[in-house]
C-alpha cells in the first residue's frame, strides 16, 4: 500500500516520505480501513516536528474516514462495507491515516451517517469531539454567554455551533482573517483580538457582568483573562491546548475570590463513558444534519509535507485534508 511515514522529527519537507509499505492486516478485535480521506491537525504537526517519535516509523495522523474492508476475530463481518470516520489512529500508536488503508480497534471506527461526506469525516476525530467535549464540560449553557477564544479555528467554529444549539449567546475571538468563518459559525459577536483589547471589549458587551464560561484554546495567551474580570463570579473555563508547553502564571487571587473552577482535558484521553457520551451526541447532530462543516484546502498524499507546512502556516480557514483514495 502507499503510506507517508516520518523516522525523525524536523521539517516536513525533510523527513515525510511516501512509497510501499506492507499492507496492514487486522488482528483480534480489529478492523481494516480503506482510508478515502486523512485529518491534518495541529497536533499532527506539532509531533511531527517536535515530539521525539515514540516507535521508528511513524504513519502520522489521528483523523480520517473510508470504508471497511477487513476485520479480526471477534468483530462481526456485518461491518465489512461500512463506512466510518476514525478516532485516535496514531495516538500512543505507529500508524495512522496517511496511507491507504489502516488497521485498528474496531470502536475507533465509528459509523459515517450516509448524509456525511468522507472529507467531512476527516475532521471529526479531533475538531468536533473536542469542540463538543468542552461545550459539555460548561454544563447547562442555555441563556448564558460564553466567550470561545480562536471561534475562526476548526474548533471553535464546532465550538460556536454546539453552544449555539445549547441556547447560549457567544462571543468569539478571531483574527480580521477569520472573523467572517466565526461568524458563519454563528457566533453572535466576533472580537479582532489583535486589533482590540478582549477584556475591555467583553465587558462593554456583558455590561461589567463578565462571561458565564470561557472555551479556550490557547491557556498562555488566556490566562491574563483571569485577572482582567473578564468571567463573571462562579463562571468556568474550559481549555483543551496551549502554545507554550512550560509552565503558565495563573492569577490565584482572582481564582479563589471569584470561586472561577478550571477543567482541563485532553481529547486523546477521554473517559470510556465519556467518549461513549459525546460521540453518541456527536451522531445526533451529524444524522440530523444540524452542524455546518469547513473542509479546507485538500491535498493527494504525495503531497502531504505541502499540507503540513498549510497547517503550520495557521492561515487556512477550515480543516486541512488529504485526499487518498
Amino acid at each position: 500500500m502507499q503510506a507517508a511515514w516520518y523516522e525523525r522529527n524536523g521539517a516536513a519537507a525533510q523527513v515525510l516520505n511516501v512509497g510501499d509499505m506492507d499492507m496492514p492486516e487486522p488482528g483480534p478485535n480489529e478492523v481494516r480501513v480503506k482510508i478515502h480521506t486523512s485529518g491534518v491537525n495541529p497536533s499532527d504537526v506539532k509531533s511531527r516536528r517536535g515530539r521525539p517519535p515514540m516507535f521508528p516509523r511513524i504513519i502520522p495522523h489521528s483523523d480520517g474516514a473510508g470504508v471497511i474492508d477487513a476485520v479480526g476475530k471477534g468483530i462481526d463481518h456485518s461491518r465489512i462495507g461500512e463506512r466510518v470516520w476514525i478516532w485516535n489512529a496514531q495516538w500512543k500508536r505507529a500508524f495512522g491515516t496517511a496511507a491507504e488503508y489502516c488497521v485498528l480497534p474496531s470502536e475507533q471506527a465509528v459509523h459515517l451517517p450516509k448524509r456525511v461526506d468522507f472529507a467531512t469525516g476527516a475532521c471529526l476525530g479531533i475538531p468536533a469531539l473536542t469542540a463538543l467535549q468542552a461545550v459539555r464540560h460548561l454544563g447547562q449553557i442555555g441563556g448564558k454567554t460564553i466567550l470561545i477564544t480562536g471561534a475562526g479555528s476548526s474548533v471553535g467554529h464546532y465550538a460556536t455551533q454546539f453552544a449555539k444549539a445549547r441556547g447560549a449567546r457567544v462571543i468569539g475571538t478571531a483574527s480580521a482573517a477569520k472573523a467572517e468563518h466565526a461568524r458563519n459559525g454563528g457566533a453572535d459577536f466576533v472580537v479582532d483580538y489583535q486589533a482590540k483589547d478582549v477584556a475591555s471589549v467583553v465587558k462593554h458587551l456583558t455590561q461589567n457582568k463578565g462571561v458565564d464560561g470561557i472555551i479556550d484554546m490557547d491557556l498562555s495567551s488566556t490566562a491574563k483573562l483571569i485577572a482582567e474580570a473578564v468571567m463573571a463570579p462562579h463562571a468556568t473555563m474550559v481549555c483543551y491546548g496551549s502554545n507554550q508547553a512550560s509552565d503558565i502564571a495563573l492569577n490565584f487571587p482572582a481564582l479563589l475570590w471569584n470561586s472561577y473552577t478550571l477543567k482541563f482535558f485532553l481529547v486523546y484521553d477521554l473517559k470510556p463513558e465519556e467518549r461513549r457520551a459525546t460521540t453518541a451526541e456527536l451522531t445526533k447532530f451529524l444524522e440530523d444534519g444540524g452542524i455546518r462543516h469547513s473542509v479546507g484546502p485538500r491535498f493527494l498524499l504525495r503531497d502531504i509535507a505541502r499540507a503540513h507546512e498549510e497547517v503550520e502556516e495557521g492561515k487556512a480557514i477550515g480543516n486541512v485534508v488529504l485526499d487518498i483514495a
